[in-house]
């Protein structure tokens, strides 16, 4: 581990998840699940936010087109805040956020808080089969 630097943990050509934290193991169970489905994810673990391997960030949006980011915090200000700005200024794509969005944080045990969220490998393979769709759609409208 090298701060500054992400790791690919798994390769795949449909999406990219950036992940970071308690959802990492989870967006790789998700590769799991979709690659039953037929859809091969890369899977980075994003250790450090800040400085953020924005050289990684771009090569994801280069290599698969569409961005899901994952995090056990908000969004806002966090992980999906910074990819998303360096996506936006280098190589727009389509970015969707796993994470808490803008409301009150809760105590709980964490499986109960893993679906209160959408911290689950389930609800990471919806968002990357919604964004995969999106990623289509546009393809098939730009020809």
């Amino acid at each position: 581990m090298e701060i500054g630097k992400g790791n690919i943990l798994r390769e795949g050509g449909d999406a990219s998840v950036i992940a970071c934290g308690l959802l990492v193991p989870a967006a790789l169970a998700a590769a799991e699940i979709l690659e039953k489905e037929g859809i091969l994810i890369r899977v980075v673990d994003m250790f450090t936010i800040k400085p953020l391997d924005r050289e990684l960030v771009i090569d994801c949006a280069k290599k698969t087109g569409t961005i899901v980011t994952a995090e056990n915090a908000s969004v806002y200000g966090g992980l999906g805040s910074v990819v998303a700005d360096a996506v936006a200024q280098e190589y727009p794509v389509h970015v969707r956020h796993i994470g808490v969005k803008d409301e009150f944080g809760e105590v709980g045990p964490e499986d109960y808080l893993c679906r209160r969220f959408g911290f689950t490998p389930e609800n990471i393979a919806k968002v990357v089969k919604e964004a995969v769709t999106i990623k289509l759609q546009e393809a098939l409208t730009i020809k």
